[in-house]
């Protein structure tokens, strides 16, 4: 069976992109066809029709309106497809001149996949969108990521054990990996898509070549050198934009290298205890980044994202961005002036990376004149005071401002299409077609008093109809005055009463009146191109003075925080300190705020200039020893990042690696038990940690037998104080652990109070130095609810098996518990009915008159209580 000319198009674009949905389009529609409109339709929940036959077979069709394929665009690659936007390269009537027959040219113009998506609809305003690649040459590793939405591109080291951990750190959505690479597994679990591409992708050479190409220089040495593996990740990943974008690359920054010693080590499962930039089931709600996030822009969020998720170890930039957030906090009515500012700018970055991949419109040289109006007025405002950021990318773009200001009108239409987005008076010729467009009948009219005015002709009219178009009528009385002025006015017409004449004139406005519309759009066009070519001439001067602007927001933004809460200035240096007075965890206390209950701060203090540094924390579930150990390690975060802490007063010697082991969890779908997962978790700490790590430990050893718990844990404590040697914060159930304290010189016992009172536990909050002597499990048990003869049967248990830790093995005392002895404990006798329960059980309520409750109260007072 023959294949249509349209469906053999359709099959052989689809050849170009076998694994990729492809959008085909079709007018007004994207159709899908074939598997693809199986899978699409049960993704997006649309109709599966049917168009024609394929082989015998009816084929399945679906589509959705281009003018809302965004919005199935994203739903599509959140379900994790991959989808070939196929669009046409000429109009019907194009493809008519090459016969009757001939089908419209098509071809695909972009991939979309996760990491590369660039409208503001695909992404979150307010967080990063990276793409990766992950190259290695024996055992040199690199990792290269970029986000072209906003231009970042930066490369680093990656040993392969630092993979998952740095994916983490970056939220990843999609990585590039050689063919066959074994790293796929670990880029899955951290929730990206893996894309594998051809090992001569990643060949160092071909990838000093693009970003020489990319970037107009003679050598990559132009940005320190990089090595084989790191070239060889940034030729994949450039490669790749350039496959997805068809050719067309988005305007990048020049590329960074990165290295480990830079920032602060956090691994995936302490960001995921520490609930860093996103909640436990994946939202922002109740993270840090939630709770500290007081910036009025998206660079400025995203700026903010980044500092949380890579704490700083280099003492000269943390302090830096500690200055700036002081100067701020100290002058808080020029710091809100630029907050002002700052309030009215919008996304310069993926503002610019959408005009150079050419999917830009009006709204975004908005964007642009917005930040640049902004920029220049804070140079203009600060740049003489003692700021202490450099302010200097902000000026020099004062000729680009003007021009914006000048070509666009203030509020610009979305699309380019809908019109009127260069402003009035920028162009003499676009403000004539205009006219003629917008009031070409009152331009017929002036044209209509002229010419009777010219000929005397009061009664002399310009008409139109579809025949002739435009024209002069007069009546006939006048044609030997019109004929006199032949040299201006051409007779066309003579009906039973009226000549009809035209002239030169009035068939060339009659063209342009005609063509005005089709003219205006074509001109806007133009300056638009010469805009947008003007804006990415000035691409690194605008990449920059946006830095500068994010720059300004996280540290007005913090400060605005530090002053609100009441947080202090840190004190970093290189120490091994950590002294923290009146501490308090944001996330916990901005959570507690509406109900009005107040957050208990607590004193931290972990100072030794050699060796381990250590408190082991006892005290009941319920009393904060899991929210304590948090704070901590979040005001190391908040430290190093350049941020003011939830304290009165703290100092942290740089901490290189944070570990955190608290909560539990299991990861049945990897066969790991919640005690399988614990010991990796724990055993990935002692593997790493050095003596200029922060470690916050929880229960180790609760997921197995008690005495197997506590060996595990006892061990685990013995290792981090003799062999890793840092600081670290234990809390444990096992009291029998507080003993260490006196033999090891570096730990030290503290226990969160408590307060008894009527058989009641009361909660202080309080972390003070000594050890608990007991858990008050059951006492937590019934706060939860238990029954009340659980909680007695709990406490008679708990009793005989303490006072078998006072002499008698657990073992020897069941026959004395008849919880497990042999015969079951005995029922109570069933309660007898009395004579009262009997007769109300009897009554019906709503059959019963008020005259009738009252008897029957008088009779259930009469009867005796034997009754």
């Amino acid at each position: 069976m023959s294949v249509t000319p349209m469906m053999a198009q359709y099959l052989e674009i689809k050849a170009e992109a076998p694994d990729a949905l492809l959008f085909y389009r079709m007018g007004d529609f994207y159709e899908l066809f074939f598997d693809d409109a199986a899978a699409a339709a049960e993704a997006l929940d649309i109709a599966l029709t049917k168009r024609g036959e394929h082989l015998g077979q009816p084929i399945p069709m679906c589509g959705v309106p281009v003018h809302s394929a965004e919005n199935y665009l994203m739903t599509l690659i959140r379900k994790g497809f991959r989808v070939a936007v196929c669009e046409q390269l000429e109009s019907p009537a194009e493809a008519k001149k090459r016969g009757s027959k001939s089908v419209v040219k098509r071809g695909i113009v972009r991939l979309v996949t996760p990491g590369t998506l660039t409208e503001d609809t695909l992404l979150e305003a307010r967080a990063h969108n990276y793409l990766a690649a992950f190259a290695s040459v024996r055992d040199d590793c690199a990792l290269a990521w970029a986000d072209i939405s906003t231009g970042e591109l930066r490369v680093a080291p990656c040993p392969r054990v630092r993979l998952g951990p740095d994916l983490a750190r970056l939220g990843v959505r999609e990585v590039l990996l050689p063919e066959g690479s074994d790293a796929r597994d670990t880029v899955e679990e951290g929730g990206a898509a893996a894309t594998e591409l051809a090992k001569s992708s990643f060949d160092s050479r071909g990838g000093e070549d693009r970003l020489r190409r990319l970037f107009g220089v003679a050598s990559s040495e132009a940005w320190g050198g990089f090595g084989r593996c790191e070239l060889g990740a940034l030729g994949a990943l450039l490669d790749y934009v350039e496959l997805t974008q068809r050719g067309q690359l988005p305007r990048m920054r020049p590329p960074r290298r990165e290295t480990a010693s830079e920032i602060m080590q956090i691994d995936a499962a302490t960001r995921r205890s520490l609930e860093l930039v996103r909640n436990a089931s994946g939202g922002r709600e109740n993270s840090l980044l939630w709770a500290i996030d007081r910036t009025v822009t998206a660079a400025g969020a995203r700026l903010l994202e980044r500092r949380v998720s890579a704490p700083s170890t280099r003492l000269p930039v943390i302090r830096a961005r500690q200055a700036a957030v002081a100067w701020a906090v100290e002058r808080a009515a020029e710091a809100g002036d630029i907050r002002a500012a700052l309030r009215r700018t919008l996304d310069m970055d993926r503002a610019l990376s959408r005009l150079s991949l050419d999917r830009g419109g009006p709204r975004d040289l908005a964007a642009l004149r917005a930040g640049l109006e902004a920029g220049a007025a804070l140079h203009d405002g600060f740049a003489g005071t003692d700021l202490p950021v450099d302010l200097a990318p902000l000026a020099g773009l004062d000729d680009l401002r003007d021009l914006l200001a000048r070509a666009l009108i203030p509020e610009p239409p979305a699309r380019l299409s809908d019109g009127g987005a260069i402003a009035a008076g920028f162009d003499a010729e676009l403000d004539d077609l205009r006219t003629l467009r917008d009031e070409g009948r009152g331009v017929i009219a002036s044209l209509q008093a002229r010419y009777a005015e010219t000929t005397g002709i009061g009664s002399l009219k310009v008409r139109h109809n579809n025949v002739l178009g435009y024209f002069v009528e007069t009546t006939a009385t006048h044609e030997a005055a019109m004929r006199a002025r032949a040299d201006t006015f051409i007779h066309r017409q003579t009906t039973a009463n009226q000549h009809r004449w035209t002239t030169v004139e009035l068939s060339d406005l009659e063209t342009r009146i005609l063509n005005a519309g089709t003219g205006a759009a074509a001109i806007e066009a133009r300056l638009f191109t010469d805009l947008q070519g003007a804006v990415l001439e000035r691409a690194e001067p605008v990449f920059a003075a946006a830095r500068c602007l994010a720059e300004l927001d996280v540290a007005t933004g913090l400060a605005d925080l530090a002053r609100a809460e009441g947080w202090c200035r840190p004190r970093v240096d290189d120490s091994r300190a950590f002294a923290v007075e009146a501490g308090r965890h944001p996330v916990v206390e901005k959570a507690l705020r509406p109900s009005g209950t107040p957050f208990v701060p607590n004193d931290t203090a972990l100072g030794a200039e050699e060796g381990a540094a250590i408190r082991l924390l006892t005290g009941p579930n319920m009393a904060g020893k899991s929210t304590w150990l948090r704070q901590n390690a979040l005001v190391a975060v908040l430290a190093q990042m350049g941020s003011y802490v939830p304290a009165e007063s703290a100092h942290v010697g740089l901490v290189s690696q944070l570990f955190s082991r608290v909560g539990a969890s299991d990861d049945l779908a990897r066969g790991r038990s919640t005690f399988m997962v614990e010991m990796v978790e724990t055993a990935a700490i002692l593997n790493q940690a050095d003596d200029r790590s922060l470690v916050i430990l929880d229960e180790i050893g609760r997921g197995t037998a008690t005495y197997d718990g506590l060996s595990i844990a006892w061990a685990v404590l013995e290792h981090l104080h003799e062999v890793n040697r840092c600081r670290a914060l234990f809390a444990t159930h096992y009291h029998e652990m507080t003993a260490l304290a006196g033999r090891l010189e570096g730990v030290e016992n503290c226990t969160v109070a408590v307060k008894e009172w009527r058989g009641d536990v009361i909660f202080l909050h309080e972390v003070r130095e000594g050890a608990a002597d007991r858990s008050y499990g059951v006492q937590v048990a019934r706060l939860a609810g238990l029954p009340d003869r659980a909680v007695a049967r709990a406490r008679e248990v708990l009793e005989m098996l303490e006072s078998g830790e006072r002499g008698t093995r657990p073992e020897a005392l069941i026959d004395d518990l008849p919880l497990f002895s042999a015969a079951p404990a005995p029922r109570p006798a069933p309660k007898r009915e009395s004579a009262a329960e009997a007769r109300l059980r009897a009554v019906l309520p709503d059959d019963l008159s008020p005259k009738e409750a009252l008897e029957l109260i008088y009779e259930l007072k009469a009867l005796t209580p034997e009754d």
